[in-house]
């Protein structure tokens, strides 16, 4: 078990338990209670535990989503492949408007070399677009959400409704059929449904652990998404729902 997947341990242990301790982690990761204490130092100076003898106390709030920096570690390869795939339906010459997220930012990767217009959701994506020489990078307004560094609020709102797109590239926080998308953050739901309405088709880019979540903030029914595309880890009847809702899954 490499660092990633013990912190992603130490993440969901607090999420489910609000506690941990270093005896218990050594024994389940395999690894000396020495590096065990460095993890839970690291998670400590993001935000995400309380360090305390013996091990450590969660300080991340229930029903919010984790810090930018530990979803951004979480199930990378999944997310390339979903970034490649997502890169696949867009064809040169189309305006995109691409979402907030650690998914869509590995889609900007994908895109940044395309000959493409794209209005980015979030500082990071629009970091890695600049640095591309080909795509053409408009930007919006808005107010910035600390830590996430995307964009929200009346100002960005605005900059979606003077603008139409052949393609909105979204993330969510939740997926199901019979809670919808939802998200987290209430102002990340209006930009959310502001930009399936600027956009004549709607993909999805989302993990597999994205369909057994539910976050408080509803967005839209499942079938208001055009293209889901997730990975092969999501489970068949989740896909097979989705699909019957009238949205074309891919799973890679």
């Amino acid at each position: 078990m490499d660092s990633v997947e013990r912190m992603d341990l130490i993440v969901a242990r607090l999420r489910e338990e609000g506690e941990v301790t270093v005896v218990e982690l050594a024994e389940t990761t395999g690894h000396s209670e020495m590096t065990v204490r460095r993890d839970l130092d690291h998670l400590a100076g993001q935000g995400v535990l309380r360090r305390v003898r013996g091990g450590a106390v969660s300080l991340l709030p229930r029903g919010q989503e984790p810090p930018y920096a530990i979803r951004e570690r979480q199930a990378p390869d999944a997310k390339r492949r979903i970034a490649e795939a997502v890169g696949e339906l867009i064809g040169d010459g189309q305006a995109v408007l691409l979402d907030s997220g650690t998914t869509t930012l590995q889609v900007a990767r994908e895109l940044a070399e395309r000959h493409i217009t794209v209005m980015p959701l979030s500082l990071q994506v629009a970091q890695v677009l600049s640095d591309g020489r080909t795509a053409r990078l408009l930007m919006a307004g808005g107010e910035v959400r600390v830590g996430e560094l995307s964009l929200i609020g009346p100002l960005a709102e605005a900059s979606l409704n003077a603008v139409r797109f052949d393609t909105a590239v979204l993330g969510c926080c939740g997926l199901s059929v019979a809670e919808g998308v939802t998200a987290y953050d209430l102002g990340d739901v209006a930009i959310k449904r502001a930009a399936m309405r600027s956009a004549r088709r709607v993909v999805l880019a989302a993990d597999s652990t994205k369909l057994a979540q539910v976050a408080m903030g509803y967005v839209c029914p499942v079938g208001d998404i055009d293209v889901l595309v997730t990975d092969t880890d999501a489970p068949d009847e989740a896909v097979a729902a989705i699909s019957a809702a009238g949205v074309v899954v891919q799973c890679v």
